[in-house]
């Protein structure tokens, strides 16, 4: 069992997880990440959305975004990992209409440290699958694959840094044992802006890529960014309060 938080000045010590202590904020001082961004169908979002604590958010004409996030952690308190993330915009049932998060429905890694502390600290969904990022002829690709077979791709233009990156203040809400939960983070958004039109999403077989198929996917997202040494931070994980 871990134990229970403990306050200090600068941070909280969270617990141990494999002789490693877990400290709250956890900075993270380099990643290399891409958001991208699509209109799905609203009830489509809902349908994938584990329990009934959380709602998709209808941006109009019941639609709703779906966030695709490809992560090099390249720096990490938890491991020198990749992540490829799919959310929705959300909040939890009952909230104010101006309340906005994002729910990841799925989180797989390619480290086991990572997938551990995940699940136990924050109830994020990460499963450790067999993830790789390539990098040939100006072009990003992230991609997953099942014993060899092609779960899903995603490739673009690595786009130059428009400018530096700001901040964005968000959280990302989970089920931290069967409990509604949120954990605010500040990340650094890339500046680098991706045509749409130069995405290509590839999808192979199998309950992904028809979870992906269900929401409209593959097409051109509605935006896309890219940037590398980026930075954030992530606080510990605390109960929905609605």
């Amino acid at each position: 069992p871990m134990t229970d938080q403990i306050t200090g000045s600068e941070s909280t010590v969270w617990g141990e997880i494999e002789g490693r202590t877990i400290t709250f904020p956890m900075e993270v001082p380099v990643m290399d990440a891409a958001t991208l961004v699509f209109s799905v169908p609203a009830a489509a979002s809902q349908a994938l959305l584990p329990g009934d604590a959380f709602e998709v958010v209808d941006v109009g004409g019941g639609t709703d975004q779906f966030v695709l996030a490809l992560v090099d952690y390249v720096d990490n308190p938890w491991g020198d990992y990749l992540e490829i993330n799919r959310g929705f915009l959300a909040r939890p049932v009952g909230a104010p209409e101006d309340l906005i998060g994002s729910f990841v429905y799925r989180m797989p890694v390619d480290q086991a440290f990572t997938c551990k502390a995940g699940n136990e600290v924050m109830g994020f969904p990460k499963t450790v699958e067999d993830l790789s990022r390539t990098d040939a002829d100006g072009r990003v690709t992230f991609a997953m694959h099942d014993r060899g077979e092609l779960v899903v791709s995603v490739s673009f233009p690595a786009a130059e840094p428009s400018g530096a990156a700001g901040r964005v203040d968000t959280v990302s809400y989970s089920y931290l044992h069967g409990e509604p939960y949120e954990t605010p983070l500040s990340l650094e958004l890339g500046t680098g802006v991706i045509d749409p039109a130069d995405v290509v999403v590839e999808l192979g077989p199998g309950p992904i890529g028809d979870e992906l198929r269900s929401l409209g996917l593959p097409k051109a997202p509605d935006f896309a960014t890219w940037g590398t040494a980026l930075a954030g931070t992530f606080q510990a994980a605390r109960p929905v309060a609605v």
